[in-house]
C-alpha cells in the first residue's frame, strides 16, 4: 500500500523537545525579548526557523529574526548531539523498516541542523531523501512533500507523512497524503486528531506493527 515513508525529526525520531526549548528561551534572554514560555515554544517545533521566532515575537523587525536565529544556534550548538536521544526503538524500527520501504525526511530544521543530527545519530544512511525548511517552504507548506514525491517518483498515495505536530499533519493534508499521528511528541493527541490521521501511534515499533498489518489479511489495524 505504502512504498515511501516520511519522517518529521524532532518530535518523532528524537527527543529534542527540551534542548530546543531551552536554546530558544536563551536566545530571547541574550537579546533582552521577553521571557518565552516553554508551551509557546513547544507549539513552533516543527515550523523553520525564521517562522518559529516570528510566531513566538510577532513585533519582531528581520534583523531581530536573523540576530534571534544566531543566538539560538549558538546555544542549540553548545549543548552535545550524543545527548539527546532516540526516542525507544526508533533505530532498530526503522532499520528493519528500511528493507522493504523507502524512508525520507520532511523537517523544520536547517540543512546543516540536519546533516549534523544524521551523522550523530548514525541514521544518515537509512534516509534515501531529505528536505529541510531553509531549502523549500516551512511546514505547513506542502512543497517540501511535493519535492520529495518528485524526487523519488512515488505517487501521493503510495506514500505516508509521520510527524508529531499540527504542522506535520497538515502539511501531509494540504498535499493529499496519508498521515500518521505521534503522541510523545511536541502537540497534544488531541490537536492532531482534528486533522484525521490515518493512525495515531504511542511508540514508535507501532507504526511497523501496522504496516504489516495493512498487507496481512485477517489482522487487526490500529
Amino acid at each position: 500500500m505504502y512504498k515511501l515513508l516520511i519522517f518529521d525529526w524532532d518530535g518523532t525520531i528524537i527527543d529534542s523537545q527540551e534542548r530546543i526549548i531551552a536554546s530558544m528561551q536563551a536566545a530571547a534572554r541574550d537579546l533582552g525579548h521577553p521571557e518565552l514560555h516553554g508551551e509557546a515554544v513547544r507549539n513552533i517545533i516543527g515550523l523553520g526557523l525564521p517562522e518559529a521566532i516570528r510566531e513566538l515575537l510577532p513585533e519582531i523587525e528581520a534583523d531581530g529574526v536573523e540576530q534571534m536565529r544566531v543566538r539560538y544556534s549558538h546555544h542549540f550548538l553548545e549543548q552535545n548531539d550524543t545527548a539527546t536521544p532516540l526516542y525507544p526503538g526508533v533505530e532498530e524500527t526503522l532499520k528493519r523498516l528500511s528493507k522493504g520501504y523507502r524512508l525520507a525526511v520532511a523537517t523544520g530544521k536547517s540543512r546543516r541542523g540536519l546533516n549534523r543530527a544524521l551523522e550523530s545519530s548514525g541514521l544518515g544512511p537509512l534516509f534515501e531523501l531529505t528536505r529541510c525548511a531553509d531549502e523549500t517552504r516551512s511546514k505547513p507548506d506542502p512543497l517540501m512533500l511535493e519535492q520529495i514525491l518528485e524526487v523519488s517518483g512515488v505517487a501521493v498515495h503510495e506514500a505516508l507523512m509521520i510527524g508529531d505536530t499540527e504542522y506535520d499533519l497538515e502539511m501531509g493534508q494540504r498535499a493529499g497524503m496519508a498521515t500518521v499521528a505521534v503522541s510523545y511528541g511536541a502537540h497534544a493527541l488531541e490537536r492532531l486528531r482534528r486533522l484525521a490521521p490515518a493512525l495515531e501511534i504511542h511508540q514508535f515499533p507501532e507504526l511497523e506493527s501496522w504496516l504489516e498489518s495493512l498487507s496481512s489479511p485477517g489482522e487487526a489495524s490500529y
